[in-house]
């Protein structure tokens, strides 16, 4: 039962790797946003004149990984196929570590949402499938899918359909379906916004670093929410935290800094997250 499942995630890595590829081939050549592969990752890890380069390397790489499991059974692509998204993951931790405000860009442009849990998640499971498919037998993909049985259809949903849940791009894209127009040029007030930052965990994280409840500034930079508050460091010099809502998704990314009266980010404690703004913007 479990190489069946297994020899059954073949479609379905393999149409991941597909829309992969041809999204990032897509972004990269037309660039329908004026810098939009500034806000992409892996782009947004290397200089300017890299980034339509790295953006279309790694199409290359999902489309060797994609022939080579469509026509081969040979293990050589299925642990190159899970090494690839082990090593997405790891990218993806050091994007949300170091750039929290970039998309994965795992879809191109579509992927332009802050890197979260979900995301991580889904390249992880993508990890795990390829892993098990290692042991699967050693057909090809062709050949997989055109004997699939009805069992490995229902295991390739079951897939597809996790995948699914872990895909915060099918939000977005509902989103632009509804409202046609992307993130950064759709109307949202500023007190949903704050509603949202109210009610999210770090709001009530950093609840006690703050002044006063009321912020002093407020501004909006393409799909970000800016929110300025008077605060305290931990060694009780005046600061102001800057909290930055993402103004899409059901659960939309927040992230903190507090910047000092010289402009500089201080640390306040395990948040590594945040944005290096200032507060005199």
């Amino acid at each position: 039962m479990l190489t069946t499942i297994a020899a059954a995630q073949l479609p379905v890595l393999g149409a991941l790797l597909a829309a992969g590829a041809l999204a990032k081939v897509r972004t990269a050549v037309s660039e329908s946003e004026p810098g939009a592969l500034s806000r992409l990752g892996p782009a947004v890890l290397v200089a300017d004149r890299w980034r339509a380069p790295a953006m279309l390397g790694c199409a290359a790489v999902e489309a060797v990984l994609l022939v080579g499991l469509a026509v081969t059974g040979h293990p050589l692509f299925r642990w190159g196929t899970a090494a690839f998204f082990a090593v997405s993951t790891y990218v993806l931790w050091e994007l949300r570590r170091r750039r929290p405000d970039v998309g994965c860009g795992c879809f191109g442009e579509v992927s332009a949402i802050p890197v979260g849990l979900r995301s991580l998640g889904r390249t992880m499971t993508l990890t795990a499938m390829a892993v098990g498919t290692v042991w699967a037998p050693p057909v090809s993909g062709w050949s997989t899918l055109a004997g699939i049985t009805w069992h490995q259809i229902a295991a390739a949903a079951g897939g597809l359909l996790v995948l699914a849940a872990l895909s915060p791009e099918i939000e977005e894209a509902a989103a632009r379906l509804r409202h046609r127009a992307p993130c950064e040029q759709r109307p949202l007030d500023p007190a949903t916004a704050l509603n949202r930052l109210r009610s999210s965990t770090a709001w009530r994280a950093h609840e006690g670093l703050l002044s006063s409840t009321d912020p002093v500034d407020s501004w909006r930079e393409l799909c970000w929410r800016f929110f300025v508050y008077p605060g305290r460091s931990h060694t009780g010099d005046p600061a102001d935290v800057v909290f930055a809502v993402y103004l899409s998704g059901r659960h939309p990314a927040v992230r903190v800094a507090m910047v000092g009266a010289d402009g500089r980010q201080i640390e306040i404690g395990s948040l590594r997250e945040s944005i290096p703004v200032s507060a005199g913007h």
